[in-house]
């Protein structure tokens, strides 16, 4: 079984090293010449753990190849994976499939024998008809099929969501694209994952309203959290009296400033966009992504409350930058809105994260600094702000932070450390919720 990988984002990239991982052979294609030769070079476009030694082992083993050339990998190729980018369209905020539409047409003149075309970018409902349709009026002598195989993938533990997955979506219009797809995902089978055989519409939807739900629970707990400090209460026992039902779990309960990156902001804004063509009122997530946009643009000002609403000239450290840890991600990142309302209001910003600071100079203010370290970003701080939960954040101690900042302001967005220790040694401690 040979496979085609159009695309090397995040999706396509985890998604053909994993597949050839499982012993296929697999030829990752992308239209960006340097980014292929970055990549056979042994350097991976994006940060996610893992992910360099397995596109190395496999590379090695002869499995996986990255190339321009669309129309060798494609004629070869039992079945072809779209994976391409869905940005939210501008103007309309509608997801832009411009980029899924123009591989079909590339690749319609190059299917060669019986081929299954997987959509595996996030796509609206009646994504996969178009494409069908596209390809088939392309090349009407085609022999193919199309499926919609939406991905789950967690960015920082991708490649175990890949391996070890929930379950695994398929939607598809025919029998025999059905037993390709069985085929690929076989070395699931082996360990019960379950596969769930849907209609091209009802996979497209699976994903949206999956991550739609997540968004969801995650705007409810940062409600309940500014609810608890109202009334005096504890968000983190009220979420784990929550998730202790089975009704309702404990993942996506952490309280925090905001959802960000690739996927929930992007995807909500698409499903609402796409249950007003059907004149469809989704209120829920069109609340979920207005209460969102407003609470990333509300923790600056938690910032300013604990300096006293005298934020101009104080230098405050801000740890953390991608949307989360084990990611470089900066795509709508709550650290771009507090960073940028923070300068504005005149503070002196630096920063430091393992791995998102390249990415960060591309989103940020020229006037923003870079440290080596943690330990240089707090140094001789007025304030320090904790955005993203890196472990090694969580290894400061309050000692630590005292001898190293001017001022003793700590605001921990993500409720990393124990407050009651942190204001006993000296910090003007807040966090979220308690």
């Amino acid at each position: 079984m040979r496979i085609a990988v159009i695309g090397t984002g995040y999706v396509g990239l985890v998604s053909g090293a994993c597949f050839s991982e499982f012993g296929f052979s697999v030829t990752c294609v992308d239209n960006d010449q340097a980014k292929i030769d970055l990549i056979q070079n042994g350097t991976m476009p994006i940060y996610e753990p893992g992910l360099e030694d397995l596109v190395a082992r496999n590379v090695a083993a002869s499995r996986l190849h990255f190339t321009t050339d669309l129309g060798t990998a494609v004629a070869d190729a039992d079945a072809v994976f779209i994976a391409v980018g869905t940005p939210t369209r501008r103007g309309d905020g509608h997801a832009d499939l411009s980029f899924v539409y123009a591989v079909a047409r590339e690749i319609a003149p190059h299917l060669d024998g019986y081929t299954v075309v997987v959509t595996k970018s996030t796509v609206p409902v009646g994504t996969g008809r178009e494409v069908y349709d596209i390809v088939a009026q392309t090349n009407p002598q085609a022999d193919f099929d199309v499926a919609s195989n939406p991905e789950f993938l967690r960015e920082g533990a991708a490649i175990s969501d890949f391996m070890r997955p929930d379950r695994v979506v398929v939607g598809t219009m025919s029998e025999r694209a059905r037993t390709v797809i069985r085929a690929l995902y076989r070395p699931l089978y082996l360990i019960e994952t379950p596969i769930i055989f849907t209609e091209l519409e009802t996979s497209e939807l699976i994903k949206y309203a999956s991550n739609a739900f997540l968004a969801v629970k995650i705007s409810y707990i940062n409600q309940m959290a500014d609810l608890c400090e109202a009334v005096g209460a504890n968000v983190h026992d009220v979420a784990k009296g929550m998730g202790l039902d089975k009704r309702i779990g404990n993942k996506f309960l952490h309280p925090g400033p905001g959802y960000g990156g690739s996927c929930f902001p992007k995807d909500t804004l698409a499903l609402v966009k796409t249950a007003e063509q059907y004149n469809i009122d989704i209120g829920i997530v069109d609340e979920v992504v207005s209460y969102n946009d407003k609470r990333k643009n509300a923790m600056a000002g938690r910032v300013k409350a604990a300096l006293d609403g005298v934020v101009a000239g104080k230098v405050i450290a801000v740890l953390g930058l991608a949307f989360k840890p084990e990611t470089d991600d900066m795509r709508d990142s709550p650290s771009v809105d507090i960073i940028r309302e923070l300068v504005d209001a005149g503070a002196q910003i630096k920063t430091y994260d393992p791995k998102a600071m390249d990415e960060a100079r591309h989103m940020l203010p020229d006037s923003v600094s870079y440290c080596a370290s943690a330990g240089a970003c707090i140094n001789d701080a007025d304030a320090v702000v904790i955005v993203t939960e890196w472990n090694e954040f969580r290894a400061l101690t309050a000692a630590q932070f005292i001898a190293a900042m001017r001022g003793h302001v700590l605001v921990d967005l993500r409720n990393i450390y124990d407050g009651a220790q942190m204001r006993d040694a000296g910090l003007s401690y807040s966090s979220i919720g308690r």
